[in-house]
Parts: C-alpha cells; structure tokens; sequence
C-alpha cells in the first residue's frame, strides 16, 4: 500500500483535485489510469480510498470511495526540542518522531543553540513523507521556532518533562507517564541547557527525567523519549 496526502479531504467529500506533486507521482510515477484505485490520508486521522476520475499529471481529481477514522490511541505528546547543528540529524529526528508517534513539534531556540534558523516548509515536507511511508494518518502539527524565554511564558497542559545533564535528582520518565493526561517533553541543543533555563523550567512546574546513564545526542534523546512514551501506550 502507498499512501498519499491531502489536507483538504473530509469525511464527507465525495471529489476532490489532487496536489500538483501527488498528481505526478500518481500519473507518471505509478502510471495510474483512470478508476484506478488508491489510498489518501487527510492528515487528521482520515484513511480514504479513492478512484481516479482525470489522469491530468499537473491536477489529477479523484472520486472518494469510503473513509474510515483510523484515529491514533496513543494520547498527546508534544515534543520541544532545540534545534541541531547539523540539518541532516534534526530532519532525522521529525522523521522519526514522526513513524514512531508524536503529535506536536517545537523548535525551541535556547541560550547554547547552535542553529537559530530552519526552512519550515523543507521540514514539513520532511514530516509529510516520514507519515505517508509509515502509513500513519496523523501529520504532526509543526510549530514556528520559539526561544526558550518565549515558551516558557505560555500554559502547557499535562505533565511536563525537561531531560537535561545538569547533577540534578531525576526520574525515570517510564515512570511519571500517565496514559490519561498530554505530555510534553523539553530536550536542549547540543550545549545542554544552561541552569538559568533549567532553574525557569522548575519554576514552570516541568520534572527533570533521566533518559539513561550515557550522555545522547539531543536528536538520539528525543527519539529514545518518543519511543519510551509509546512502548508504555502500546501496553
């Protein structure tokens, strides 16, 4: 099965026009003739099926076949994390995050980032082919860039997180996950977070976790927090 990706379908469109790149791939790529069938999701959850109605390779339209809610069961995790060095291991990261489950995405610009610039539709595009090739029908929500101090003057609901290296006390965060509240999870740049940033995030009401005894990569941190939040909701 190959999935493809619309933001404009709901549940009750009976057609639709594809995106020039999709209708492409579809028309060129695949060779996909007219009442052929194939798979596209919405991003919020949809899976349709759907069957070539024009084979235009620019705007190709289709017919929605049927529609199934394929909502996730894993519950909210919101991931804020600072940013590589390198653009290659951060887009390796939303790829990642992306197959494995996340629902939300924050660049956070701290004191000792490295990198203070990203192209966000390069990284979008990046989370929209890691969700097509693992056939998940969630898009992650990406958020704009925010700095440290920014963030920390909004609300976040659920548990809060921050895995820092500082010789703090720690938890396990296997250990403070609950399955009925949002979780989000704070993960620094390569230079860790200054005491200043950790000092603000106490305050803020976020719980030092302890990812392991060995020092990650921020990109290897993050991922190990996704996968230990959905190894316990796959439960």
């Amino acid at each position: 099965m190959q999935l493809f990706y619309n933001p404009e379908i709901s549940e009750t469109t009976k057609e639709f026009t594809l995106q020039a790149e999709e209708s492409k791939h579809l028309i060129k790529v695949l060779r996909k003739k007219e009442g052929d069938e194939f798979h596209i999701t919405n991003g919020k959850g949809w899976l349709f099926v759907a069957s070539l109605v024009t084979t235009d390779p620019k705007n190709a339209t289709a017919k929605v076949i049927s529609a199934t809610n394929k909502h996730s069961k894993m519950h909210s995790l919101h991931m804020v994390v600072a940013p590589t060095k390198s653009n290659d291991r951060f887009e390796w990261f939303l790829e990642k995050a992306t197959e494995i489950g996340v629902n939300e995405i924050t660049p956070i610009i701290c004191s000792r980032s490295e990198r203070k610039i990203l192209k966000l539709d390069r990284l979008q595009k990046v989370i929209q082919g890691a969700m097509k090739q693992s056939l998940r029908t969630h898009l992650p929500l990406l958020h704009p860039p925010i700095t440290f101090t920014e963030y920390m003057k909004k609300k976040h609901p659920g548990i809060l997180f921050i895995a820092h290296c500082h010789e703090d006390e720690k938890v396990e965060l296997k250990r403070r996950i609950a399955p009925d509240k949002p979780i989000t999870i704070l993960i620094g740049p390569e230079g860790d977070f200054t005491e200043a940033e950790v000092d603000q995030a106490y305050e803020q009401g976020f719980i030092a976790v302890s990812l392991g005894e060995s020092r990650l990569r921020t990109e290897t941190a993050a991922i190990y927090a996704c996968t230990t939040v959905a190894i316990y909701n796959s439960r």
